[in-house]
C-alpha cells in the first residue's frame, strides 16, 4: 500500500478549529478534502496532547545489544581495517546475525565512518624523535627568519595514473593516526620537476628527464641561484632541501660550502614540514583543469600553471610555518595535516 502524504501543519491546524466551532467529522473531512478518519485521529491526538505536531516515536528496538556495540568498537579501534564482513562474522559467533548496512549504521551512530587510508612516509622512531627535536628547536624562530628560507623538492606530475587504496573505520579528525594511514617511500617515474620557492613567490621549476645523480643535482642547483635573486632574498638567506642521498653526499656538502650557502638541518620523511607541498598540490590541483593530451603539452602546462601561483600564496604558507612546528609536537612526532 502506498504511503499517503502526510498533512501540513496549516491544515491540522484548520481542522482542529473547524472542530472547535461545533462541525462534525464528516462535513470537515468533505470541506477540506481529507478522509473522515484523518480527521478524527487529528482530533483524538489534539484532545490528548493539546498538539497536532508529530510526537516522538520509539522505532524499532536496536538489532545490535550494548554489548556488541562496545564489542565491535574494541575491534575497529583495535584494528581499523577490520571489514564490514568480519564484524558480521564476529557478531554471528556471538549468536547476533546482522547485515553490513547495520554494522555501517552502528558504526555511523558512533561517530565513525569509512574513509580511504591516507598515505604517509614511513616514520620509523628515529624519524619520530628528530622530527620532534626539529619542531622544539625552532618553536621560537621569528616569522622574518622563515621567510629568508628558499624552500626546495622534486615531485612526480603524472598525464594519467590511479592511486589504490585501502579504507578504514575511523572517528573525525583522526585521518592521520598512524592506524589510519599507509606508509609510503618515495619512487621514481613520470614527469619528474624539481622547484623552489620563498616567501616572495615561486622559483625556477626545472622538469628532471633523467634519473638524477649528485652531479646532476649540483648542476641544478646553479641554475637555481638566479630564483635567489630574483625574489631578492636577504644576505644570509638559508637553503632548504630533504636528505636524499645526493643532498647529503659528501661532494654536494662541498659544493654548499665553497658557495657559501647555509643549509637548514632536516629531519628525514617529513614532507609535511615543507611549505612546497601545498605548492605541489596547488599546482596538480591547477593542472588537472587543464584538458592535456601529452606529455610535451603536460610540461608546458605546469611551467605556465607555477608561474601563475600568486606570491600571497607563498607568503602565507610562510607566515604560518610555526602552525606546523605546534602540530608535530602536538601529534608527539608523527605526520600532520599539513
Amino acid at each position: 500500500m502506498a504511503k499517503t502524504k502526510e498533512l501540513s501543519k496549516d491544515t491540522r491546524k484548520r481542522i482542529v478549529d473547524l472542530h472547535q466551532t461545533g462541525k462534525s467529522e464528516s462535513t470537515i473531512g468533505k470541506q477540506l478534502g481529507v478522509k473522515k478518519s484523518t480527521v478524527g485521529a487529528i482530533i483524538r491526538k489534539w484532545k490528548t496532547y493539546k498538539t497536532t505536531d508529530n510526537l516522538p516515536r520509539s522505532g524499532a528496538p536496536r538489532k545490535i545489544s550494548s554489548r556488541g556495540v562496545k564489542m565491535i568498537m574494541r575491534t575497529v579501534s583495535k584494528n581499523p581495517r577490520t571489514t564490514r564482513g568480519d564484524l558480521v562474522n564476529d557478531l554471528q559467533r556471538a549468536g547476533t546475525t546482522v547485515t553490513k548496512v547495520t554494522i555501517s549504521n552502528t558504526l555511523q551512530r558512533q561517530g565513525i565512518k569509512s574513509c580511504s587510508a591516507r598515505r604517509v612516509p614511513l616514520l620509523k622512531p628515529v624519524h619520530v624523535q628528530a622530527r620532534l627535536k626539529f619542531a622544539r628547536e625552532h618553536m621560537d624562530d621569528r616569522a622574518e627568519d622563515w621567510e629568508n628560507v628558499m624552500w626546495s623538492d622534486e615531485t612526480k606530475v603524472e598525464l594519467f595514473g590511479i592511486n589504490s587504496t585501502s579504507r578504514v573505520w575511523r572517528k573525525k579528525n583522526t585521518e592521520l593516526h598512524p592506524k589510519n594511514t599507509i606508509p609510503t617511500v618515495k619512487h621514481g617515474g613520470g614527469i619528474m620537476l624539481w622547484g623552489c620557492f620563498s616567501a616572495k613567490g615561486t622559483g625556477r621549476l626545472i622538469r628532471v628527464k633523467d634519473r638524477m645523480n649528485g652531479a646532476m643535482y649540483r648542476e641544478l642547483l646553479s641554475q637555481n641561484l638566479p630564483s635567489v635573486r630574483a625574489l631578492k632574498m636577504k644576505r644570509g638567506w638559508v637553503f632548504q632541501h630533504d636528505n636524499d642521498p645526493k643532498h647529503t653526499a659528501r661532494a654536494t656538502k662541498e659544493w654548499l660550502r665553497k658557495k657559501h650557502l647555509k643549509v637548514l638541518e632536516w629531519p628525514s620523511q617529513s614532507p609535511d614540514l615543507n611549505p612546497i607541498e601545498n605548492l605541489w598540490r596547488e599546482l596538480k590541483v591547477r593542472v588537472a583543469r587543464r584538458k592535456l593530451q601529452n606529455i610535451t603539452a603536460l610540461e608546458k602546462i605546469c611551467m605556465e600553471e607555477w608561474a601563475k601561483i600568486p606570491a600571497t600564496v607563498c607568503a602565507n604558507l610562510v607566515k604560518t610555518y610555526s602552525n606546523r612546528l605546534t602540530s608535530v609536537i602536538a601529534n608527539k612526532g608523527y605526520v600532520t595535516k599539513y
